[in-house]
């Protein structure tokens, strides 16, 4: 019963994780954008 309950809680640490990877990727990708959208801006009005 132990080790299913260990099983339990680190495949929910793990997925958990993925979940928080994922969303800071997401982050990243959208600051990134504003960035390019920003370099663009900026490069068309000199």
């Amino acid at each position: 019963m132990k080790k299913l309950i260990a099983v339990f809680a680190l495949a929910g640490i793990f997925l958990g994780g993925c979940n928080t990877i994922a969303g800071a990727g997401k982050d990243i990708e959208r600051g990134g954008e504003k960035l390019q959208g920003t370099a663009q801006e900026t490069k068309q009005k000199m």
